[in-house]
């Protein structure tokens, strides 16, 4: 099969009913949404208490070298490399931090949670990660938190009280607006279009997709929600289930959302193959340098993301931050070195930024 795809392609690292979506499973899940205004109208922020978890009887660490492990998703994509890359660079600038990247080579949630439980067990100040099941991954996190190591999420959250902080890479109605606009200004306010996602627990992913299906439904009523499917954080797989897509619904298909940064690129490239640039659109998640040959033959339009390397560096300032003791429950910002203060939201997540949308007029500006 050609090029299915670039090694470096990343894994974002993307339960309202739908319309005319004839009970198809949306991949979403069930938690209250809060699509925002259709005229692109500031949402309002709701002000609500910290409900993160604490280090139980944590050692007096700051101002002290602190020994960080790092547990992603998966490793050897570009996302996480990414990330990794922003939690050495943070690191090294504060040289109070001794942190390394360690994560499972596919998303597998039981091979994660034998990670963290061995780095417990081995004697770590700070866990960071990126959780395949939001669940799932609660019970070690717990165990981490009860052995006094400071505990911080990224990208892909847990349950609250299972870690103190979650730095948030842009909130998920902001992520659902980008990506529905930007699908209906390429296939139309009626038509039709599916998803490729990684799987339907994945947290990030099911938000997004949740607050999608609720934005779709109150500002664009009329679009035509045909299918979710998963492809894992899989190249391959991902590119068949596009391929599946395009053979399925023929024309009745206008639009592919990817909400990975593997699905997207996928998809791009089986819509390359099919010669279906121009009659299906792909929109979603996606690294720059990964889309820039999609972008450049006009097969793709846009493509949403934010700075990965950003999210890994304000993760690792915030687990120095809490391990120093100077975020504490109740605070409304954090000092995050060159990105500057960042928000506390929602309780006890940090927000990196608003998303941002790459095109042809900016994508080549960028190089990750």
């Amino acid at each position: 099969m050609k090029k299915v795809l670039l090694a470096s392609l990343v894994s974002l690292s993307l339960s309202a009913s739908f319309v005319h979506a004839q009970s198809a499973y949306t991949g979403g899940d069930d938690l209250p949404t809060n699509p925002l205004a259709c005229d692109g109208a500031a949402g309002e922020v709701a002000s609500k208490p910290y409900d993160g978890g604490e280090p139980t009887n944590a050692p007096d660490r700051k101002g002290k070298t602190i020994n960080v492990v790092d547990v992603p998703k998966l490793v050897g994509i570009g996302y996480f490399n990414a990330t990794s890359k922003g939690i050495a660079d943070a690191a090294k600038e504060m040289g109070t931090m001794e942190a390394k990247t360690d994560g499972p080579t596919k998303a597998n949630i039981d091979d994660q949670i034998t990670l963290i439980d061995n780095y417990i067990t081995s004697g770590v100040d700070g866990i960071l990660f990126a959780a395949n099941d939001p669940v799932a991954i609660a019970p070690v996190l717990k165990k981490a938190l009860a052995a006094g190591i400071n505990v911080v999420g990224y990208d892909a959250n847990a349950e609250p009280d299972a870690r103190q902080w979650f730095v948030n890479q842009a909130e998920f109605n902001g992520i659902a607006k980008s990506v529905i606009d930007s699908l209906a200004a390429e296939i139309g306010k009626d038509g039709s279009f599916a998803i490729v996602t990684s799987t339907f627990t994945t947290p990030n992913q099911a938000r997004w997709i949740a607050e999608m299906a609720a934005y779709q439904a109150k500002c664009y009523p009329d679009m035509k929600w045909l299918e979710t499917v998963e492809a894992q954080e899989d190249n391959i797989l991902s590119f068949n289930q596009a391929n599946t897509l395009i053979n399925k619904y023929g024309p009745e298909l206008k639009g592919i959302v990817g909400m990975t940064s593997v699905a997207t690129p996928a998809a791009a490239d089986a819509v390359t193959q099919a010669g279906k640039c121009g009659s299906i659109a792909v929109v979603g998640l996606a690294t720059p340098n990964a889309m820039k040959p999609y972008v450049s033959s006009d097969c793709v339009k846009s493509v949403v993301l934010w700075n990965p390397v950003d999210l890994g560096y304000a993760a690792a300032y915030v687990l120095r931050a809490a391990a120093d003791g100077d975020l504490k429950a109740g605070a409304t910002s954090v000092k995050a070195g060159k990105l500057g203060e960042l928000k506390v939201i929602n309780g006890s997540e940090i927000l990196l930024g608003s998303p941002f949308v790459f095109t042809k007029d900016n994508i080549n500006n960028f190089d990750f």
